[in-house]
């Protein structure tokens, strides 16, 4: 009989994780993307946030893939898109109470990335330089 974990929360087997189906893999999948983690970022720091202020703010998101990460999050319940019947039309976008606790979560990884984006372009640098001497 194989060893196995059982989750805590949710009494899924550990070994779960090579399905497709896994939780983890599902949720990762759909918050990894380019630009996700970056309109969370945004919002985190001015919300409500409108279409153009977010892609302002994050840069060279283009607008499909902006709008196909909004879709993806608000489908999740991680963003809130508002939309006012006005004219012109008005859309603001918010994080909702579980986009609120995913940035938490994500802030060790974010304060991780700052403390060793450095040393990280450092050794990217070094180990193409090492390719590129190769004969």
């Amino acid at each position: 009989m194989k060893n196995r974990t059982k989750h805590l929360k949710t009494g899924r087997d550990a070994s779960n994780a090579i399905y497709p189906n896994c939780p983890i893999r599902n949720i990762l999948a759909r918050v990894s993307d380019k630009w996700s983690m970056l309109v969370l970022h945004a919002l985190s720091q001015k919300s409500p946030m409108r279409f153009t202020e977010l892609r302002n703010a994050i840069g060279d998101a283009t607008p499909k893939m902006l709008s196909a990460s909004l879709k993806t999050l608000e489908e999740d319940g991680i963003v809130c898109r508002t939309a006012y019947p006005e004219i012109p039309p008005r859309v603001e976008y918010t994080l909702t109470a579980r986009g609120t606790e995913m940035l938490e979560a994500m802030q060790p990884l974010t304060d991780w990335a700052i403390r060793n984006m450095e040393a990280i372009l450092r050794d990217r640098a070094a180990r193409q330089q090492r390719t590129t001497d190769i004969p």
